[in-house]
């Protein structure tokens, strides 16, 4: 089984603190939906004739995407893949998109699972941050898309805002609790290079992220989800039972997964490539030069076992001894046992059925776990 990721990359406006590939200008839309069903046409034999099992539209912003654009898109990618049946189509949409024409265009469509960016029910939160939307359209958009029979909902939440304190923190959490959101996405905000954030944290105009509080607000914040009846089931990422993101969790396993559109990245098991970051060149290449733009790496043994232990230990399930000894032979699993060691010993890790497992104190410091169990060679 596959996925196929669609990069969206145009927004309204751009928000302080992201740094993901977008323009705020509307101009090369079209031109890069044309590029884009080309890029389909190039691509179409990448999975290996894998079936796909899910579709993400990412960005950028794909809410801003017409009716007979989504419907174009799909339909290419219907008949260049063999699909799953049932398989989940996810679209990113910010609140001020969410309409009930709109949702119903989406499902005609055929997506089947929304992902809104709320980021926070306050409103001095999204001014802070530069988000489009209200407050009171964050809300609206749940209930409109709940009462268009979407049932299969994500949202996003973003904690540790210089000026957002445990309670205002609590209120977001126990808000989406009550709207019957079955899937969480919370973020730590992160003052990322190249960012508007970061120019205003540079120049003093706003305060820098306290990782102290960040790190409470994660501690709370499992404790809340856990007492709500949440699955944690990765780093960042909370569902109710049956509702995780299939999606993303094929990244998690190593599954593969094809990238459409700027700046996306594909996976196929043995290689990892990206296309350019750049919408008037990527439209170019596709359509004057009938061919695509991108930088791919082979990936070596060590490269894939790194891999399976940063992305392994970001779950629930944790990194599986089995796997590692299955794939990469005993004398690998025996110095991942024994480096895990001093981890197991401090409580930020548990063994369980020949799995390592973060705990809460554990997920707090995941990547430096994990790079500790990195391998140079094999």
């Amino acid at each position: 089984m596959a996925g196929i990721y669609v990069h969206i990359p145009f927004c309204k406006q751009a928000c302080n603190y992201c740094n993901f590939h977008f323009s705020t200008s509307l101009k090369q839309k079209n031109d890069f939906v044309a590029a884009l069903l080309k890029e389909i046409d190039f691509q179409k034999e990448y999975l290996a004739n894998e079936a796909v099992e899910t579709i993400y539209f990412g960005g950028g912003t794909p809410s801003l995407l017409t009716e007979t654009e989504f419907n174009g898109i799909l339909q290419k990618l219907h008949l260049s893949f063999s699909f799953e049946k049932n398989a989940e189509v996810t679209l990113e949409a910010n609140p001020d998109d969410i309409d009930p024409a709109k949702l119903q265009q989406w499902k005609q469509a055929g997506i089947n699972r929304l992902s809104i960016g709320v980021q926070s029910f306050f409103e001095e939160d999204l001014i802070w941050m530069n988000r489009a939307h209200t407050a009171q359209q964050a809300v609206a958009s749940i209930k409109n898309a709940q009462d268009k029979g979407f049932e299969n909902i994500t949202m996003d939440l973003i904690y540790g805002l210089p000026d957002m304190d445990n309670e205002r923190w609590q209120t977001n959490v126990q808000k989406a609790v009550s709207l019957n959101i079955p899937h969480l996405s919370c973020y730590a905000l992160t003052v990322e290079p190249k960012t508007i954030l970061q120019n205003l944290v540079q120049k003093n105009k706003v305060h820098d992220v306290d990782p102290d509080k960040q790190a409470a607000q994660f501690l709370l914040l499992m404790d809340w989800l856990n007492g709500a009846g949440y699955e944690h089931y990765e780093i960042s990422n909370f569902a109710k039972p049956g509702k995780r993101s299939r999606h993303n969790s094929s990244y998690w396993k190593g599954k593969y997964y094809l990238g459409l559109g700027p700046s996306a990245h594909s996976f196929n098991g043995a290689s990892r490539q990206w296309n350019i970051a750049n919408n008037a060149a990527y439209i170019k290449s596709i359509l004057n030069g009938n061919k695509m733009s991108f930088e791919k790496e082979e990936l070596s043994r060590v490269q894939k076992l790194n891999e399976y232990i940063m992305t392994s230990l970001r779950t629930m399930e944790g990194c599986d001894l089995n796997y590692i000894l299955k794939n990469f032979g005993e004398k690998v699993k025996l110095k991942v046992e024994k480096d895990s060691e001093r981890y197991l010993t401090k409580k930020l890790m548990v063994e369980e059925e020949l799995r390592l497992i973060l705990t809460q104190q554990g997920k707090l410091l995941a990547d430096g776990i994990a790079s500790d169990l990195f391998f140079e060679t094999l």
